[in-house]
């Protein structure tokens, strides 16, 4: 059964039977989940487990692209930039490297077991030791506040213009890591940050409880990308992505949802920085580079771009393949190599061409599956007549006004425009242009192609800015508002 008629057959079905195929999808999810709780309880190899925490790891960042990317539409290539933020923000917030004199500022913090005072002989110094808990969240924010903060440059960027500039953002990030060594402690990079703690019991280096913390995240950042994706802000983000200009002529604030997707983005980056940080217990600028954003990409790109379910496999799988398959493999072809006396074949190194393998893993798909292995769903068949028909809401239809809802205006025009002027450059689009326009009338447009005609629709509804003039509808100043 294809998926148009498996839509076709639901809505004949009634909604029985789509409580039924919901009820099923999540009796899956919680197998799977408790498959994933068990799996370090019945496989004890710890660099299994490992493997499997740098892969949730990897999911979790693949599900904060994916708003950027999939659901907004905003191609970024600069990803790992913000991954590097939220490291280093719990890093140095929970290590030695930075150690201010210690003075009476320091005393509240104390109190509240953020700092702690140690003697040196050059003086009383202050040692940060914010909680991990703390900071996940903390880092989240400040990464959030980053992703504001390069959105605004971008906003009227679109496609390769803002690949670059992502791209260029990306490589700022590690740049700037290797010349601040106070915070950073440069190329040599952050040592000794510390490990979490829960009630008193240290995670050490132990990869179990940063397993289940990873778990844990990548199950909150599903269930967030989920609501979010079918929320109001989702559907905005998805109307940007198809076409820009049609979402601002519906009312969507592109300027807000952008800068809404690049920090939500970014949040879910800093928040895995966190835990990566916490992990490996030190960070360094090379970890962060432009190859780590392009394998997050391929992920999203493998699973199926803007499906929330389809870049957490993606990632899982490609992640895994890195950490197990390809060195299983690389000693596979070693003992070939040795049977038929083939020498290239006894020194070939898989793991270590994972940038070639994922390019071509990327170039494939593009070629031949674009959707990924889990297409993002979409409506593939027309809507029903019951489907069509508005219906009331809950505060019934008193805040719908039409044409018909204006109040009779006597000899007052319900359109009006007085020398309206639009300008690109030297190229006057319209010159002085006026007209008015009665209530329950209709006028027409007519001119050649290149008179002006659309760019005067446009400027009324705000979709280009005005040199001058002014544009009044139903007695209201309504010239240089957005369209929303």
């Amino acid at each position: 059964m294809t998926v148009g008629e498996t839509f076709t057959w639901l809505r004949r079905a009634g909604p029985l039977a789509r409580i039924e195929r919901q009820t099923w999808q999540r009796i899956a999810v919680v197998c799977l989940f408790g498959a994933a709780i068990l799996f370090p309880i019945g496989h004890r190899n710890d660099a299994d487990i490992d493997a499997a925490a740098n892969a949730l790891t990897f999911a979790a960042l693949a599900l904060g692209l994916n708003i950027v990317v999939g659901l907004a539409g905003l191609l970024d290539l600069g990803y790992a930039a913000f991954f590097a933020i939220g490291a280093y923000t719990y890093g140095a917030m929970a290590s030695w490297q930075m150690t201010p004199d210690w003075s009476s500022f320091w005393e509240p913090f104390q109190w509240l077991g953020l700092v702690a005072r140690f003697h040196e002989t050059s003086g009383d110094v202050v040692h940060f030791q914010v909680s991990f808990w703390l900071m996940m969240p903390v880092a989240a924010a400040v990464t959030a506040f980053f992703g504001i903060l390069f959105g605004f440059p971008t906003l009227r960027l679109r496609g390769d213009y803002l690949a670059i500039v992502t791209l260029g953002f990306g490589e700022i990030v590690p740049i700037v890591a290797r010349n601040t060594p106070y915070v950073t402690n440069g190329a040599m990079g952050l040592n000794g940050v510390a490990a979490p703690q829960l009630f008193g019991w240290s995670f050490g280096v132990d990869a179990t409880p940063y397993y289940y913390v990873g778990l844990a995240l990548v199950a909150f950042l599903i269930l967030t990308s989920q609501r979010l994706k079918f929320s109001r802000i989702g559907r905005a983000w998805m109307a940007i992505r198809e076409d820009e200009l049609a979402a601002a002529a519906m009312g969507v604030d592109r300027t807000k949802m952008k800068l809404l997707a690049f920090a939500t983005g970014a949040a879910f980056a800093g928040a895995t920085g966190t835990l990566f940080v916490a992990k490996l217990q030190t960070a360094t600028p090379e970890m962060f580079g432009f190859p780590v954003s392009v394998m997050i990409l391929v992920m999203i790109v493998f699973g199926g771009i803007g499906s929330v379910w389809g870049v957490v496999l993606g990632a899982l799988i490609l992640q895994l393949l890195q950490s197990w398959f390809l060195e299983d493999l690389s000693g596979w072809l070693h003992s070939l190599g040795r049977l038929i006396h083939v020498e290239w074949l006894q020194r070939i190194e898989l793991a270590s061409s994972i940038e070639l393998i994922f390019g071509l893993i990327l170039v494939f798909m593009m070629l031949y599956r674009r959707e990924g292995l889990i297409p993002a769903t979409r409506r593939v068949a027309p809507l029903t007549t019951e489907e069509q028909t508005a219906a009331p809401t809950r505060g019934g239809f008193e805040g719908l006004k039409g044409l018909g809802a204006v109040e009779e205006r006597g000899s007052d025009p319900l359109l009006e425009i007085a020398g309206l002027t639009v300008r690109f450059g030297g190229l006057v689009a319209l010159g002085e242009v006026s007209l008015s326009m009665p209530a329950h009338s209709v006028l027409a447009v007519i001119g050649p192609n290149g008179s002006g005609k659309s760019t005067l629709f446009n400027a009324v509804t705000g979709l280009v800015s005005t040199q001058s003039g002014r544009v009044r509808f139903a007695g209201q100043e309504i010239g240089g508002l957005a369209p929303h």
